[in-house]
């Protein structure tokens, strides 16, 4: 479906003032009629209000970054996007099968109703209310709800994002789709498993996250620019159909799964143990050269290998330690 514009000028005031003048002519012809017992006044009066009185269906307001969309006996006819106060056919109907549909998104926020709190079939809060025909085209954020993925070591992690997004086809988004709103958030949750699944939660070994078969870096949690966009780009080619443009995609929330947190905590803290320990013992063996080749070019003293042994020991121990270094004076002799 390709989107015809409507660009007339409008021109609502001046089909309201022309409909009011018809009520009031079509009124004051009936009681003239009326009084005088013609009946072809009174037809002509009951006729004249009753075609004011349905013209004033087609005064439609437009305002700023909306959009309505008009069928006409099921024929989509146009599409007015200009703000301003129109007058179209009064048997035009304006379509929006969203207009009804809450995803706690923004652009959404209403008051509540007694269908508050039901649930889309994807999990979303769905509130049916009276909503309006106009067909927003501002920026809007949705804000999905979480969900359990594996990465690709089978590991599960919950993660969350937001969505910014806007609507650019208003024809596609209205006749190509059953509900753009609902198709997004579920085009949403699709993407958002598809990639990351292909990515670990931390930086793993021997995982190739781009596809060109050589391992990489990529991470969840260390490469979320580069995952955010991956996730936005596989949105808007899924969402190219239904008119709508994905800004961007940005993680909200990323975390292990609640059943293996405290494993994979545990995991992390040993992992930050043992790096730091590595500091620890590549600074301690750098101390240790240093001061043997300071003694040495000050010939302060000549140490045989075995005192050099002796003395690399003692400085390990005491630079490696995890306590303060209890010093001890040796009065006897090394042998």
């Amino acid at each position: 479906m390709t989107e015809k514009l409507i660009n007339s000028k409008p021109n609502g005031v001046f089909a309201l003032i022309l409909i009011e003048l018809t009520l009031v002519l079509g009124i004051f012809i009936f009681i003239m009629g009326a009084g005088s017992e013609n009946v072809f006044g009174i037809i002509i009066g009951l006729l004249l209000s009753l075609i004011a009185g349905l013209s004033h269906a087609g005064l439609k307001v437009v305002k700023p970054q909306e959009a309505l969309v008009l069928t006409l006996f099921g024929n989509y006819t146009g599409t007015i996007k200009e703000p301003g106060f129109y007058f179209v056919n009064p048997f035009s109907i304006a379509v929006n099968p969203a207009n009804h549909t809450r995803l706690g998104q923004s652009g959404d926020v209403s008051t509540k109703s007694p269908f508050s709190g039901m649930k889309s079939s994807n999990g979303n809060d769905v509130n049916l209310e009276i909503g309006k025909k106009q067909i927003s085209l501002k920026v809007m954020t949705l804000s999905n709800s979480r969900q359990k993925i594996n990465d690709c070591l089978g590991n599960p992690v919950e993660i969350g994002i937001a969505v910014t997004w806007r609507v650019v086809d208003t024809a596609k988004a209205v006749f190509n789709v059953d509900n753009y709103k609902e198709y997004l958030s579920l085009q949403c949750d699709s993407a958002l498993r598809n990639i990351v699944r292909i990515y670990p939660y931390d930086v793993s070994p021997n995982v190739d996250t781009t596809g060109d078969g050589q391992a990489d870096e990529g991470s969840l949690r260390g490469s979320s620019e580069i995952v955010a966009n991956r996730i936005r780009e596989e949105i808007q080619s899924r969402v190219e159909d239904a008119g709508l443009e994905i800004l961007e995609a940005r993680i909200t929330y990323l975390a292990y799964a609640p059943e293996i947190a405290a494993v994979m905590l545990q995991r992390q803290q040993a992992s930050a143990i043992i790096d730091a320990r590595k500091m620890i013992v590549d600074g301690a063996v750098g101390m240790v050269e240093m001061a043997l080749e300071r003694l040495n070019e000050g010939e302060l003293v000549e140490l045989d290998e075995e005192r050099k042994a002796a003395m690399v020991s003692n400085l390990l121990v005491v630079l490696c330690g995890n306590h303060d270094a209890q010093p001890i004076v040796n009065a006897g002799s090394l042998y």
